[in-house]
């Protein structure tokens, strides 16, 4: 397998960090996140003009079709410039929308960047358990009413649509009976409420009280639910771990930067073997993590849902641990300016923690891992 990137995907990332670098810069983001509405509207744009938010759309639905690996060079650079608008959200709910093979007309609008969606997946009791659901789907003649409540929702009130997992039936933890929705968030009977996480983002608790949606709003039934669910959490794994990479380079330049520019007994302290020590493990840990987030990148699409599961989660459990890692030196090394909204550095570790926090974290990848058929066979 060839691992090295085209031409065409050099192009993209140097173009997205151009702009990054041009017109996102730090100074920039904390205006972004100081400001109301949490985002920029004319950097989605700039987003949208470079063919971002059309890069994973398919072609027929006038976007570019791209592969998972040609996310994971988007997400890393993203990473890299700590982005915090709404792409993540965006792209997670169009790969909805695509592997139900439904609402061609939002995906259209997704690549021009017309529409933002946001995912409405979690609940206060189930953790990283998303089929532990109880919001209610109960069928009346026009369709579905909605009933319950999602939390945390990444970007969820700066959403135009929603995709938002609902039960017919069964019990609250069954893996049956689970149905998703693609929902309009200014929908009669939404509230949502708005508030900033900790590394910068927006997120939104939202609250559904007797909301209709038409059958054609359901994606999938109820018979392949949680596999779509399923699935596409792994395609956000994936692109969580992508952008971890890109935040882990950043983190280590920015890092090696103020070691050969900070003084101690009047020499950088970058000369200290111990810390140039600390400084390879480092780089260390960040290139076995790029090696799984490559694997993640590349496995995703596998027909194999086994092999998909199993490698999501050694991916997202090895990257979790290298990101912790790679974050805490990096602070350590810093000294005090390492923990002030000041540095960027803070701001990086806050956004690892968070990527750690987001679609289960290293213990419950690790027990996922070692749950599935085949691990006991292989061990």
């Amino acid at each position: 397998m060839d691992f090295n990137l085209t031409q065409e995907q050099k192009q993209f990332a140097e173009a997205i960090r151009r702009w990054a670098e041009k017109d996102y810069g730090f100074e920039q983001r904390k205006h972004v996140i100081g400001s109301s509405e949490g985002i920029s509207t004319k950097a989605w744009a700039e987003l949208a003009e470079l063919g971002a938010t059309a890069l994973p759309i398919p072609e027929d639905q006038g976007g570019f079709n791209g592969s998972a690996v040609d996310m994971m060079i988007v997400m890393q650079e993203l990473g890299r410039a700590l982005v915090i608008e709404p792409y993540f959200a965006t792209v997670l709910g169009a790969e909805f929308l695509k592997q139900s093979k439904a609402h061609f007309d939002v995906l259209e609008q997704v690549a021009t960047g017309e529409k933002k969606i946001a995912v409405a997946l979690s609940e206060k009791q189930s953790r990283y358990d998303l089929f532990d659901i109880a919001t209610t789907a109960s069928a009346n003649q026009d369709g579905f009413v909605l009933n319950g409540t999602k939390t945390v929702v990444l970007h969820g009130a700066q959403a135009d649509m929603l995709v938002v997992s609902a039960r017919s039936s069964g019990n609250q933890r069954d893996k049956t009976g689970i149905h998703l929705f693609l929902v309009d968030a200014n929908s009669n009977g939404v509230h949502r409420t708005d508030y900033r996480t900790i590394d910068g983002y927006r997120a939104a608790d939202i609250h559904f009280d007797q909301v209709q949606v038409a059958p054609i709003s359901q994606l999938g039934n109820e018979n392949n639910g949680w596999e779509l669910l399923d699935a596409v959490s792994d395609y956000g794994v994936s692109l969580l771990c992508s952008e971890a990479i890109g935040i882990m380079e950043a983190i280590n330049a920015a890092t090696l930067d103020y070691l050969k520019t900070r003084q101690q007994f009047g020499v950088p302290i970058g000369k200290f073997q111990v810390l140039q020590h600390r400084m390879a493990e480092m780089f260390m840990e960040m290139e076995q993590a790029r090696s799984m987030a490559t694997l993640a990148a590349v496995k995703v699409s596998s027909g194999d849902a086994e092999e998909r599961r199993r490698t999501l989660s050694a991916a997202k459990a090895r990257i979790g641990q290298a990101a912790r890692y790679i974050g805490q030196q990096a602070v350590q090394l810093h000294g005090g300016m390492g923990v002030t909204n000041e540095l960027p550095v803070a701001h990086m570790f806050k956004r690892l923690t968070t990527i750690e926090l987001s679609f289960g974290d290293t213990d419950h990848h690790l027990a996922r891992f070692v749950s599935q058929p085949g691990f006991k066979v292989s061990a």
